[in-house]
């Protein structure tokens, strides 16, 4: 990511999808990025983002190669994440989507942890559970099983 993208002060949503891409830098100029669309490139980890991490509330990076997500938490405001297709696999990573306290869409599908909980028919609860502020996963709205005490006859 070159150099120059820094000059883009005003720039709201910007897209470098499909452009080789290894490594999210010089994002520092971009005071008014909104939308960072970055699908389809060769990128690693989300290191770099912390620049844009008061100000992008989308963040599109589909079809990478993320198995981290260390860094994640500098985005304070991120409410729409769309990172299928990638390579994370643990809970452990999952859980770090939690530090992003605005985060309600979340498309996650095609990652390993994905597909094996998907397999087993509990990847809608256990994502869910991690991350209880979530209103939409992989496209489907969340909905909470509300247990009301006031409800239950004895």
């Amino acid at each position: 990511m070159d150099a120059s993208l820094s000059t883009l002060i005003n720039c709201e949503k910007l897209s470098l999808s499909t452009n080789c891409i290894e490594k999210i830098t010089n994002l520092n100029g971009l005071k008014n990025l909104r939308i960072l669309s970055l699908g389809r490139n060769n990128i690693k980890a989300l290191t770099g983002l912390e620049a844009v991490g008061d100000t992008l509330e989308e963040l599109w990076i589909s079809y990478n190669l993320i198995e981290k997500l260390k860094g994640i938490q500098s985005m304070k405001n991120l409410k729409v994440l769309y990172m299928s297709n990638n390579l994370v696999k643990e809970w452990g990573e999952f859980v770090r989507l939690a530090d992003t306290p605005c985060l309600v869409d979340l498309v996650f599908v095609g990652n390993p942890l994905e597909e094996k909980h998907s397999a087993e028919g509990t990847w809608m609860d256990e994502a869910s559970k991690r991350l209880p502020n979530l209103k939409k996963l992989d496209g489907i709205p969340v909905i909470k099983q509300e247990e009301d005490e006031g409800d239950r006859e004895s």
